[in-house]
């Protein structure tokens, strides 16, 4: 095996894995620093014993796991920093080899760790947006650290896939506190049009995922003249009544991530981008581009949190130096909004619609976005979809098929195409299956439910582990199965839960 070595994304070269450098962006410095945190973390659970100490410093664990995501955090300084952290916590423990995470075992062992480990990634990434706004849960970071001393571990087939099932019910937990965490403090989303049109003037695009970010670089700008458009997955944002008073939060730019080197090609305006799904940025723009929070790119400026405040006047005067766009440009509005409250308002009109016959299906067609070929298939699915047929959608990978909200119509005045949020809001989905299998009482294979679940990154892989920790089967994975799950792993997930992979 080559010192490089990488198959935790969907986009891994030849199917197989990234062995000289990512396809990502990260090169073999980036890789080995993601690896030796990953190492580091494990060791320091095997000082505690898988226990959370007595002294825990959650938020350094979250935040390490979380820049080990594809994505996130591509600066070998910032990594350097945290990688030395993690080392003198863990002092005097005997040290995790980094290449025992990919080496360590048979090949289903590996494949078994490997999930628990991007699982755990995942949830980690869903516990630190959380933490950011003041909500933890002992639940989830007892989790963490167990989990953490397991990687570490030998264990049998079946001990690994009770370890994966554990982690899928903590991860349920974790969705709900940062479900908790973003309601309570900005308010539960309403069905929302977002604006895509541009409107003349300096302006910031915000993309990743933080809203507390947003919030801050609203409050920085408001009378500013300087006006903030969302990107990617922070559509949802325009939903939550604590931004609908910032009348220069115009609208939504852009579509998924991996769009971005298009999309923000000459772009007159800022980018600042909060949290992972960070392209390498092209030269046309990269002077033009800041970072914040846990994502970071060489010599690309980062603005830190000094004593719990961000001053983003260097991002705004980056703006106000572009000039942004010389005159207006119309667009088509996007609908967003629809999370759990929204939905379960409307819950008897879709039972009554279920029970009429009008609404024969539904489908949550859902997850990560992606520039491998084959994900345009997901686009054909809901155009085929009949028109007794609700789509619910969820994370990036609308954008494949959101444009077509105005041409799918409505069911009794229900939109059929409903988008739930971001990959964050995850547990809004989880809500509206649940409190529908209590309302047609049956369980939630039994209703007419079909969930065709995108996967890209790490968050995905830990949803994933939520819905099979609950009993959920026949799903659609796709555009491609993952690289680190094993034949024999697969064929045990095939004959348990129904998986099946997503025909294009």
């Amino acid at each position: 095996m080559s010192n490089f070595f990488c198959y935790q994304c969907e986009q891994i070269a030849g199917g197989k894995a990234c062995t000289v450098r990512g396809v990502c962006g990260k090169d073999p410095l980036v890789a080995t620093l993601q690896d030796e945190i990953t190492a580091g973390l494990v060791t320091l659970g095997r000082k505690n014993n898988g226990k959370v100490p007595d002294v825990c410093d959650c938020d350094l664990v979250l935040e390490a796991l979380f820049l080990t995501l594809t994505n996130v955090n591509f600066d070998p300084a910032a990594l350097e920093r945290i990688n030395t952290t993690i080392k003198e916590a863990a002092c005097g423990t005997s040290p995790y080899l980094a290449t025992s995470l990919f080496t360590e075992g048979s090949a289903d062992e590996i494949s078994l760790r490997s999930t628990l480990l991007f699982g755990l990634r995942g949830m980690a990434a869903y516990a630190w947006h959380a933490r950011i706004l003041g909500h933890s849960d002992s639940t989830v970071c007892g989790c963490v650290h167990k989990m953490l001393f397991e990687i570490g571990q030998p264990h049998t087939v079946p001990e690994w896939v009770a370890l994966l099932m554990e982690l899928g019910r903590a991860n349920l937990a974790c969705l709900k506190l940062l479900d908790t965490a973003h309601t309570s403090t900005f308010g539960h989303p309403m069905p929302t049009p977002v604006s895509t049109s541009r409107e003349p003037g300096p302006f910031i695009v915000v993309s990743g995922h933080d809203l507390l970010d947003l919030k801050a670089l609203l409050e920085q700008t408001e009378g500013a003249g300087v006006n903030i458009y969302t990107h990617g997955e922070m559509l949802p944002a325009h939903a939550y009544p604590a931004f609908k008073k910032y009348a220069h939060l115009k609208g939504h730019v852009g579509t998924a991530w991996q769009n971005q080197q298009k999309e923000f090609d000459a772009l007159p305006g800022a980018v600042l981008i909060t949290t992972n799904c960070l392209m390498p940025p092209k030269p046309s723009y990269a002077n033009n581009l800041f970072t914040t929070s846990v994502a970071g790119w060489p010599n690309v400026p980062h603005v830190a949190s000094v004593n719990g405040k961000k001053d983003f006047s260097k991002v705004i005067a980056r703006a106000r130096e572009l000039g942004g766009w010389r005159g207006a440009e119309a667009g088509v509005p996007l609908l967003t909004g629809f999370g759990h409250n929204a939905v379960l308002a409307a819950a008897p009109q879709v039972v009554d619609a279920v029970k009429s016959g009008a609404l024969k299906h539904i489908y949550l067609v859902g997850g990560c976005d992606g520039a491998k070929p084959g994900r345009n298939a997901f686009t054909q699915l809901v155009e085929r979809l009949p028109k007794d047929t609700l789509i619910l959608t969820l994370a990036c990978g609308k954008f494949r098929f959101n444009h077509l909200q105005e041409q799918l119509g409505d069911i009794n005045g229900i939109p059929r195409l409903l988008d739930m949020g971001q990959c964050n809001d995850a547990y809004s989905a989880l809500v509206v299956a649940l409190e529908l299998a209590k309302a047609f009482e049956c369980g939630v294979n039994d209703l007419p439910l079909s969930i065709v679940l995108s996967w890209y990154e790490q968050k995905a892989v830990c949803i994933l582990l939520t819905l099979l920790s609950l009993g959920v089967q026949h799903i659609v994975l796709g555009p491609s199965l993952p690289a680190f799950i094993s034949p024999n792993v697969l064929d045990f997930l095939v004959k348990e839960f129904n998986i099946k992979p997503f025909a294009h």
